[in-house]
């Protein structure tokens, strides 16, 4: 054959990608930056499923109107000003660094460690397509959910996926399974749980498991995540020891007008004040990083709301991050996903 290279691709190095995603981070707070963000978020179809004749016009002409500038409100109450940047990519990237650093102890430079956001940047497909030129020929691809969920993990894979639809040659993927019930990742947040407490003059009366929410529908069309982080709440309670009156599973960040599982966490905490309970702790087990989610919504709606009902002392235990348990718990998944490549 004529005018074909001379080098083999076949002769390069090979090598193997852990790529980790989280969920996304506009790039900026203004508001065409957020406008942007929001509308590739609340465009997809894992998101919002509703027909996109119906929804499309709503999110357009309504939403996209005046959701970026209360959305960039909120971003910049919690902005990491330093790097110019959301404390979810500021967290997102010591998660891969330090996963890096265990994985070129392990295995040399045989493994390529990155991270990437299904929404805003980096995108899935540029760091795909980045591993790719540097020889990389498969991939263990973890969405850090602990608790598998369509809107989340499912379209996570849904854009790696896409990626490779577009490659002549695509690298092999392997997805991670949820973790929510592993007993490395429970002693993590039990360990959490304790350190917090410790730092505090009086113990709270109730912990507050604090997950995202979903829309009733989508569990009944067979999505197992209301009932994962259910688990997840009686795995940290069994392994705190504690009894049912000292935790309760709620669920945060409603959106739209269907009936979402409940009971929603800024109801029940005002709730819980009015019932006696003035010294409570919110956790978030479902965010593997704080984000506006957990640093705004919790720290502002959430805790106002237990505030104004009467409530005294309130307590946001910070995300597991990249916290030395939680780089050993994911760390630990991906030598088993490893295994056979490397």
């Amino acid at each position: 054959m004529t005018n074909m290279p001379d080098d083999n691709p076949l002769d390069k190095p090979v090598k193997t990608g852990v790529l980790i995603a989280n969920l996304g981070t506009p790039d900026a707070t203004d508001y065409w930056s957020m406008r942007r963000y929001l509308n590739q978020f609340l465009s997809d179809k894992r998101v919002i499923d509703y027909p996109r004749w119906k929804w499309q016009p709503i999110l357009q002409a309504i939403i996209l109107t005046v959701r970026p500038s209360k959305s960039g409100a909120a971003y910049r109450s919690i902005w990491n000003t330093e790097k110019d940047e959301s404390p979810l990519l500021t967290v997102t990237r010591a998660q891969s660094e330090k996963i890096a650093a265990i994985m070129a102890q392990e295995f040399g430079d045989d493994v390529i460690v990155d991270f990437c956001m299904r929404y805003g940047n980096p995108s899935t497909k540029s760091v795909i397509e980045k591993m790719k030129a540097q020889g990389v020929d498969r991939i263990v691809f973890f969405p850090l959910y602990p608790q598998y969920s369509a809107p989340t993990t499912a379209t996570a894979n849904d854009e790696v996926f896409r990626t490779l639809m577009d490659m002549n040659w695509q690298p092999y993927i392997r997805t991670v399974p949820a973790y929510y019930d592993r007993p490395d990742y429970i002693k993590a947040l039990a360990a959490s749980v304790r350190t917090a407490y410790a730092k505090l003059n009086k113990k709270p009366d109730l912990l507050v498991t604090s997950y995202h929410g979903v829309p009733v529908r989508y569990v009944t069309e067979g999505d197992p995540y209301y009932y994962q982080c259910r688990k997840t709440t009686q795995l940290l309670q069994k392994e705190l020891g504690w009894d049912d009156s000292q935790i309760k599973t709620t669920f945060q960040s409603q959106f739209g007008p269907e009936q979402w599982v409940q009971p929603y966490t800024v109801e029940e905490v005002a709730c819980l004040a009015k019932a006696g309970k003035t010294n409570i702790a919110v956790i978030a087990p479902a965010f593997s990083s704080d984000c506006v989610e957990t640093l705004e919504e919790i720290n502002d709606e959430i805790k106002d709301s237990f505030m104004a009902a009467g409530g005294e002392s309130f307590t946001y235990i910070p995300c597991l991050n990249d916290s030395d348990a939680h780089i050993d718990v994911l760390a630990n998944i991906l030598k088993n996903e490893l295994s056979g490549w490397v």
